[in-house]
């Protein structure tokens, strides 16, 4: 039986090309979890612990209008409240808000299709707005996310199936693919 040598290629993974920062656009914010954003950690895009894969507080998790079906995972955002468009954060998208259709778009159904939506965390929350108002009026725009450290690999492996997480992505953020190439196979696109 051979050993197989996964190697990760780094001009095979695409970014979706150089970020710039976009117009304007407009949208919707509320916030969830707790004051630390300790129930903000995991997600629907796998990251775990937000701390210790270098986002921090300043995430949302998006609305299917935003989320694309993942694929924007790891893109960063600058929002800032339209009545106080002075006071702006940048945040990355590390969750999906998942949309309830048992409720109204503006009363309890935030992410419901197609509204744009971002869920922040209370902490990036509270530098744009008061914690006491629930829902606010946003603008937003793509911005190139701002990472130190390089880029980092996390290969899990069970009998199943591997999972290589790509976390700290700098510049677009998110990762549009990614190929691997074992000492006796080609490259191969990860899915």
């Amino acid at each position: 039986m051979a050993v197989v040598i996964v190697a990760l290629a780094f001009l095979s993974f695409l970014s979706g090309g150089s970020c710039q920062t976009g117009a304007w656009k407009n949208a919707y914010a509320t916030f969830y979890g707790d004051t630390d954003a300790s129930e903000t950690m995991g997600g629907a895009c796998g990251y775990g612990d937000l701390y210790s894969q270098g986002y921090g507080t300043n995430t949302a998790a998006l609305s299917t209008a935003l989320f694309n079906n993942g694929q924007t995972c790891g893109a960063c955002y600058e929002l800032r409240c339209t009545n106080s468009p002075s006071r702006t954060i940048t945040i990355t998208a590390t969750n999906f808000c998942p949309p309830n259709n048992n409720l109204p778009n503006d009363n309890g159904g935030w992410c419901n299709t197609p509204r744009v939506h971002f869920d922040l965390s209370e902490p990036a929350f509270t530098q744009i707005a008061q914690n006491s108002t629930r829902t606010i009026s946003v603008s937003y725009r793509r911005v190139p996310c701002v990472k130190t450290g390089g880029i980092r690999f996390t290969i899990n492996d069970d009998s199943n199936f591997t999972l290589v997480l790509i976390t700290n992505v700098a510049g677009a953020g998110d990762v549009q693919a990614v190929s691997i190439k074992g000492s006796e196979t080609g490259w191969e696109a990860l899915s």
